[in-house]
């Protein structure tokens, strides 16, 4: 297994450790933690990719976990976002904001059902530009998001923080509508008989 597939392998990896802190409400600044593991994993992204390109590392494995990886850190900490954590009543995203993750999580299963069908044809679709600026905008939206309530000693601080967040969120549900529709477009063939 070459650099880039353990780096995707090391994301899926921080995945429940994400979960873990995120719901311990116990533990002193966890959406912060929350973030920084976050930050990590979805770094690991940019790196494999940059990695794989640059090196000729590119295989089929690659294609296949790095968006499934890339799905499911971003899908945990939206969904885990509408949720308080275990002994706390802090709600990240408001309830308003589920219009958007609904949206987003949909995307996502849709695309992953057509890489089924082109996997069925031999067929292994790499994830295009236009779906990695949704993915980094995305990340960046959660990332503030999680970092907003560590400035809770400073109400208006962490309510600006706060709606900032929000408002990158509703860029990546805009970012994620026009991705899907293009990466349908792009790959229509796929659906053909």
């Amino acid at each position: 297994m070459n650099l880039p597939n353990k780096l995707t392998i090391l994301r899926i990896l921080l995945i429940p450790v994400f979960a873990a802190v995120y719901l311990i409400g116990a533990i002193p600044y966890n959406f912060l933690i929350a973030g920084c593991i976050f930050t990590i994993a979805a770094l690991t992204d940019f790196l494999d990719g940059y990695i794989a390109r640059k090196h000729n590392l590119v295989t089929n494995l690659g294609k296949f976990l790095d968006p499934i990886a890339d799905k499911i850190l971003v899908s945990t900490a939206f969904i885990l976002m509408l949720v308080s954590p275990f002994g706390s009543s802090q709600v990240i995203l408001p309830q308003y904001a589920a219009i958007a993750v609904a949206i987003i999580l949909a995307r996502e299963l849709m695309v992953s059902g057509f890489r089924i069908v082109a996997a069925s044809k031999g067929l292994v679709l790499a994830a295009d530009k236009s779906g990695k600026i949704k993915t980094f905008t995305q990340d960046i939206a959660i990332v503030v998001l999680l970092v907003a309530p560590t400035f809770n000693a400073f109400p208006s601080v962490a309510n600006i923080i706060h709606l900032v967040g929000l408002g990158i969120l509703g860029v990546a549900t805009i970012l994620t509508i026009v991705s899907g529709i293009e990466y349908l477009v792009k790959n229509k063939a796929v659906l053909k008989d």
